[in-house]
């Protein structure tokens, strides 16, 4: 199980073909607590949920910084407002896709939008020498169809039951429940499940205090 993490998800394609396994979960001000890009890609838009969400995929030079960060691109690929409107298009749709696979409701127009986007050319992956790991070459606009392919494979695979939402009431990120039991609550521990922590630890320290 889980198998299609090995490379694109988990760690993405390096510059230097290496897959690197200590990623942080934030990385040039982008979020990636999801276990693989195609999921980490909703992450862009913050606070979707309130009236004013923040953006962070607001020009084409913050989508190429995002290619970047998720270890799709070596360095910073040229991107245009077409490609940017495209990475738009296809956030929404993943993220509307994973949240119908968690409540029952299929969005046909989202499914419509990642299979016209999937249909595009994709980067190549290039071996490299002397066991030095896979390079994607590309352009942004075949890098965010490597991307929808990718999502593809996981909303419509077996592996699609273990997408779930960050239960914090302040989240909305999706993540990969990859834990033994299938339990897991929050999108990060060292964030919203220590946040949630300490609230539940004062909400019990007031209850418990007598009363006066």
């Amino acid at each position: 199980m889980f198998a299609l993490f090995g490379i694109t998800c988990q760690y993405g394609y390096m510059g230097d073909g290496r897959q690197k396994t200590d990623f942080a979960e934030e990385r040039d001000g982008f979020r990636f607590r999801g276990g693989c890009n195609a999921i980490d890609l909703p992450a862009t838009l913050q606070a979707r949920l309130k009236p004013a969400p923040r953006e962070l995929l607001g020009t084409p030079g913050d989508l190429a910084r995002w290619l970047r960060a998720a270890g799709l691109a070596a360095c910073l690929p040229e991107t245009t407002e077409a490609d940017l409107a495209t990475a738009h298009a296809l956030r929404e749709a993943i993220y509307a896709l994973a949240n119908g696979l968690r409540t029952g409701n299929d969005d046909t127009a989202a499914r419509v939008v990642l299979n016209r986007i999937a249909s595009g050319a994709p980067a190549v992956p290039q071996l490299l020498p002397n066991g030095g790991g896979v390079h994607l070459d590309g352009s942004a606009d075949a890098l965010l169809v490597t991307l929808a392919r990718e999502a593809i494979t996981l909303l419509g695979g077996e592996d699609a039951g273990h997408i779930r939402q960050c239960e914090s009431p302040t989240c909305t990120l999706l993540f990969i429940d990859t834990s033994r039991k299938g339990t897991r609550r929050w999108c990060s521990m060292s964030a919203c499940g220590t946040r949630a922590k300490v609230a539940e630890f004062r909400r019990r320290k007031r209850t418990s205090l007598p009363d006066m």
